[in-house]
């Protein structure tokens, strides 16, 4: 070595002026590759760090995905016990209704069905249940119809667990029934919550198991449950999920990689524990062989070649210094290099930059001082239609409504005067349009962006049109249940008025009925002179006409009488034809409807003749004697309503075309004694007898007006289909 050629020489000779700078040259560039060897250490430790913090932050959301999807499923078991009110006996077609209302199999993956488990009649001491309802009903569920899970072990103590605590229980590992024979099953597992009778205490474990009527369930399998989780990172992470401690395949729930996930040695692995449903799965993860590919061996590759490289550069600028040879040109060549390294690296950082941004779930674009678009991610393209080559140059004014800009123009005007911008204060929920004019609700995250001109705006925009359908939607559920709630108001209102006027005109008819009986005994004596024989019948003719007036009273209480018939409505419509004609007058026009075969109710005839006459001297009366009054006859099936049971129906339709009623007198048409006519002109008895004759009869009584158009009213009689005889056998 040069070194050593120093040392050997005699010590009368001066060194060889021409080895020093190549000494001083190899010294340098030894101490650069010293420097260069740390660099790159530290660089491979840094991308080291990144891939563990990767993996901690892919490992912290799985199990963060694996939990909230649990406790969402555990929402939703809640969700339907509310909906059960404290009792499992219910049409399975209202269960299947629920599950498709909700779109479970849509939202909800992994969810293999939604069932109630009843409980059935068993021996003392033992306990015996049944699924009886399990949505959807498709083929392999139903294998499960009628499958006692209280008599399996596993599933017996997650049962067990939710009626003695009164919240979900999840199980074991457990194959589930619907599997079936064949194939290779999948692990599963059963989520359970008690349903308890409506009414009865459940504040200890006693009275909890009392009060238990069943359990709505959900059934779970594990491949199915977990796809999807990790989004587009879910190959990330290798995964396993044990029951519990892990104990090789005997509580094995899940494994991401069957074929070679346990074997691979793993550059990273960690594990973690959750409790859903109150039972506890160990979650092992180690990183995939994707993600480990993932390590950032460029930049450490990078900074050893630039080590060597500039070990080899200064070494060189060394020796020419050293020499004295074209020091200056050396330099000037170093000094740009370093400045080209430098705009590279600048380069290289935006471009890192641009990357994350056109990742990103949300738009985002920036502005410069003078309201111009200068940056334009994929995420906005999609948004609001515009390319990026399209979108820059553009003003941002153009992405608002124009009732929204001079607002906007306002504000971005004091930001370039140094005062706050309302809409950079943090998120703000507000309009904008998209290229074809489209309204499209968003939600912006803004910050200051200092330019040498002035200042701009970086600006983050989300989509927040499914929030605000979700709201609109619950403002319209929360309305028909204000509408639900006045409706069932009005029915208990009227429910006891009808038992409060039942009882008095019970009453009142038995006190007409001794007043008569003694008026008609004074009439019989041959001793009364003809004054006090006419002040009788005037008595008699007024206990009758009270006892019409608690006839009707009885008729709206529905504690009238009735004798009930197979009557045809048609038949008896066209029988009353002269005397609805008589009662409608002249000035008013009757038109009558029927289908083509008309089915039979039972009722009392007469009774339905009185309410068909009231209805029609009703609209007579509304239309003061003058207009037309349509009386339709229909057949109809009701599925759901609130007031009727599911069946068949004839309905009676009485409609005028007079000036209709405002929705506040509509609500008290029923009641007793209520009318609009001028006093004398009627009692404010008939629509009363009316509803009580229908509600008597099995039906209802259904009125719709409005103000300027006319009225009608729908009786809905319940449709009598007569027994078929055989004959005796001779």
């Amino acid at each position: 070595m040069p070194p050593a050629q120093h040392t050997a020489a005699p010590p009368s000779r001066a060194p060889d002026s021409g080895a020093l700078p190549l000494l001083l040259a190899m010294l340098v560039f030894l101490v650069t590759l010293l420097v260069t060897f740390f660099a790159w250490r530290g660089a491979s430790q840094s991308a080291d760090a990144r891939l563990a913090q990767s993996f901690e932050y892919r490992s912290r959301d799985m199990v963060y995905n694996i939990s909230r999807r649990m406790a969402v499923y555990e929402q939703v078991l809640r969700g339907a016990r509310g909906y059960l009110r404290g009792s499992v006996t219910l049409e399975r077609g209202d269960w299947a209704e629920y599950y498709r209302v909700l779109r479970l199999d849509q939202a909800f993956p992994g969810m293999e069905a939604l069932g109630i488990a009843s409980m059935l009649e068993a021996k003392p001491g033992a306990m015996r249940t049944a699924i009886t309802h399990i949505e959807p009903a498709t083929l392999r569920n139903g294998r499960a119809f009628g499958f006692d899970m209280y008599g399996e072990p596993v599933r017996r103590a997650a049962m067990e667990r939710a009626r003695d605590s009164g919240g979900a229980a999840l199980s074991g590992k457990v194959v589930l029934v619907q599997e079936g024979a064949g194939g290779a099953p999948q692990s599963g597992a059963l989520m359970y919550l008690p349903v308890y009778r409506a009414g009865l205490p459940t504040a200890s474990v006693e009275q909890r198991r009392a009060a238990l009527a069943g359990w709505v369930y959900a059934p779970f399998r594990m491949n199915d449950l977990m796809r999807g989780l990790g989004g587009a990172h879910s190959t990330d992470l290798d995964i396993e999920i044990h029951d519990g401690a892990p104990q090789g395949d005997a509580t094995l729930l899940y494994r991401s990689d069957p074929a070679d996930g346990a074997q691979r040695n793993a550059r990273l692995a960690t594990r973690a524990q959750i409790l859903p449903g109150g039972r506890t799965w160990t979650v092992a993860m180690r990183s995939s062989a994707a993600f480990e590919d993932s390590l950032d061996t460029t930049r450490p590759l990078l900074v050893a070649l630039t080590g060597i490289g500039l070990g080899v550069l200064l070494g060189v600028v060394v020796w020419l210094l050293a020499s004295s040879r074209r020091r200056a040109l050396l330099l000037a060549r170093a000094m740009t290099l370093e400045l080209r390294q430098s705009h590279d690296q600048v380069a290289a950082e935006r471009q890192r930059i641009q990357v994350i941004l056109e990742h990103t779930h949300d738009a985002f674009l920036a502005v410069d001082a003078s309201s111009r678009i200068t940056d334009w991610n994929v995420q906005a393209a999609r948004l609001f239609g515009w390319s990026a080559e399209e979108a820059i140059g553009r003003n941002v004014e153009d992405l608002l409504p124009p009732n929204a800009r001079a607002a906007f123009r306002a504000g971005f005007t004091r930001l370039n005067h140094g005062d706050a911008c309302p809409l950079l204060g943090g998120p703000t929920e507000l309009d904008v349009i998209d290229r074809a004019g489209r309204r499209i609700p968003v939600e912006l995250s803004g910050a200051v962006l200092p330019t040498g001109a002035g200042f701009g705006a970086t600006i983050f925009v989300r989509d927040i049109s499914a929030r605000r359908e979700a709201l609109q939607r619950e403002q319209q559920r929360q309305l028909r249940l204000d509408e639900a709630r006045q409706a069932l108001a009005r029915g208990q209102k009227l429910e006891a008025v009808g038992k409060l006027t039942g009882g008095v005109a019970h009453d009142f008819n038995n006190i007409l009925h001794i007043i008569s009986a003694n008026v008609q005994l004074m009439l019989r004596g041959d001793r009364i002179g003809d004054d006090v024989r006419k002040r009788l019948l005037n008595i008699l003719d007024a206990v009758e006409r009270g006892a019409k007036l608690a006839g009707q009273l009885l008729a709206f209480a529905r504690r009238q009488p009735l004798h009930p018939s197979e009557v045809h409505v048609d038949a008896l419509l066209a029988r009353m034809d002269s005397l609805v004609a008589r009662a409608a007058g002249d000035g008013v026009i009757v038109e009558r409807s029927s289908p083509a075969a008309p089915w039979a109710t039972l009722v009392d005839p007469n009774q339905l003749e009185n309410v068909l006459l009231n209805l029609v001297i009703n609209a007579r009366d509304a239309m003061d004697g003058s207009g037309r009054v349509q009386l339709r006859l229909a057949n109809l099936t009701v599925e759901q309503d609130p007031e009727l049971a599911p069946g068949d129906y004839v309905t009676v339709a009485v409609s005028d075309s007079g000036q209709g009623m405002p929705p506040e007198v509509m609500e008290r048409v029923f009641e007793p004694f209520f009318t609009t006519k001028p006093e004398g002109k009627g009692t404010g008895l008939g629509l009363s007898m009316a509803h009580g004759f229908a509600r008597q009869s099995g039906g209802d009584i259904r009125i719709e007006s409005v103000p300027g158009e006319g009225t009608t009213v729908t009786l809905y009689l319940p449709r009598h289909v007569a027994m078929v005889q055989q004959p005796a056998p001779a």
